[in-house]
């Protein structure tokens, strides 16, 4: 009965090891799945005699499973072009809120967000990371779910530099005006005011130049403009700007909508080492403007950047984090229990999960709009089919020659 027993012990070993193979040729495309191997271990019979050397007799009494190995190598990374994907190159887990509230971590980014704008998994778990507050990431805050989509709004930036890209036609004649520059800028509430900059020619490679704003918009103020600058533009023989004189900070008084003020603007033609307004023989013309503030807008747009920061760009053209994906990392990657839907979950064997973020801490980087692809090779799981189907056989063969064996021995008997 004993030599049934083992070739049984051959027979499992095979069934278990095609049913691994078959496990992995199921997930050829199940995106982040990790290819799986088995360890078997023989088994023998504890020695109770032994021979002339003093060395141990022993039989062996057939094979066992004694492990299950996962690849944990990087897959191929396939371009999905949809926002809320990522895979990650190179080391590292993602890290997901499992059943009860425990963390799970998984390779898998094929994520998605659900009614509350939140990013998940396909199976409803929810992607965690660290929290930002008005752009501003904060690494050292316990991870939460990482927000997409819903109701999220950039707050408003006053305006405190402006910046006009222009010429002034150096054939204007003296006491001659050039084409007025327009820019808009932001209160604190983010309303939108618009300055007017007027310039008028002085003398030979001398201009002043006025900046007004709609009476409307500040408190008192009469008239249909109000003078809130001033200043003179001096050039060389070259056209370029040499300095600025007489200059008038640009102040805007008290603002009739209740924003903070004066509001106060530096610039607006650079620096003496880099000018951005000239006097040339041509048009007079504004090329450009500019300025640091924002009215508050609404989310248009995310993508997720290599550090897994969640960059988000809102309608009025503000780019703020939204949050940060977490990345978590372990001693040992074969300790991690599996949990299914590409989940795996941390053990006494693993060590427990060091998280922090992609590109840190022996961490690989995140790219974004992909996923990372299946490792499993096909041309290798075919070959470890046919010799699990040759082992298989092989070990149904003795167990058909054994049956042989022990009908002849009870023929002989009777």
């Amino acid at each position: 009965m004993g030599s049934f027993a083992t070739a049984l012990s051959g027979l499992t070993a095979a069934q278990t090891m095609l049913q691994t193979i078959s496990n992995n040729l199921a997930n050829m495309n199940t995106d982040g799945y990790k290819d799986q191997t088995l360890t078997f271990g023989d088994i023998f019979a504890q020695a109770s005699t032994t021979n002339g050397s003093g060395d141990p007799i022993q039989t062996g009494n057939g094979v066992s499973v004694s492990g299950t190995d996962s690849n944990f190598g990087e897959g191929n990374l396939g371009a999905t072009g949809i926002a809320s994907n990522m895979a990650l190159s190179g080391n590292g887990f993602f890290v997901t809120q499992g059943a009860g509230g425990l963390p799970d971590y998984t390779r898998s980014g094929d994520f998605t967000t659900n009614s509350s704008g939140l990013l998940v998994t396909p199976g409803g778990q929810l992607l965690l990371g660290f929290p930002a507050v008005n752009g501003v990431v904060n690494a050292s805050a316990a991870l939460q779910p990482l927000n997409v989509a819903n109701g999220l709004t950039s707050p408003p930036v006053a305006s405190t530099t402006i910046g006009i890209t222009a010429n002034l036609d150096s054939d204007t004649a003296v006491g001659g005006t050039a084409t007025a520059s327009s820019l808009t800028v932001y209160d604190s509430l983010g309303s939108a005011h618009t300055l007017s900059v007027s310039y008028t020619k002085t003398g030979a490679n001398t201009w002043s130049y006025s900046v007004s704003i709609p009476s409307s918009d500040i408190t008192g103020g009469t008239g249909t403009s109000t003078v809130v600058g001033s200043g003179t533009l001096n050039f060389n023989s070259s056209g370029a700007l040499t300095s600025t004189s007489a200059v008038v900070p640009i102040s805007i008084p008290t603002l009739a909508d209740g924003a903070k003020s004066p509001m106060t603007l530096t610039g607006p033609f650079g620096t003496a080492a880099a000018p951005t307004i000239t006097q040339t023989a041509g048009a007079s013309a504004t090329t450009a403007t500019s300025t640091d503030g924002f009215a508050s807008g609404t989310l248009a747009s995310y993508s997720i950047q290599p550090d897994g920061t969640i960059q988000g760009t809102f309608s009025s053209g503000q780019t703020l984090a939204l949050g940060q994906v977490a990345v978590a990392n372990f001693a040992n990657n074969q300790g991690l229990t599996n949990v299914g839907n590409n989940s795996y979950r941390a053990t006494t064997a693993s060590g427990q999960a060091v998280v922090g973020v992609a590109g840190t801490g022996g961490t690989g980087t995140i790219v974004g709009g992909s996923v990372e692809q299946s490792n499993v090779n096909i041309a290798s799981e075919f070959s470890n089919l046919i010799v699990a189907q040759q082992a298989y056989g092989a070990n149904a063969k003795s167990i058909t020659t054994l049956q042989q064996l022990s009908q002849a021995a009870l023929a002989m008997i009777q």
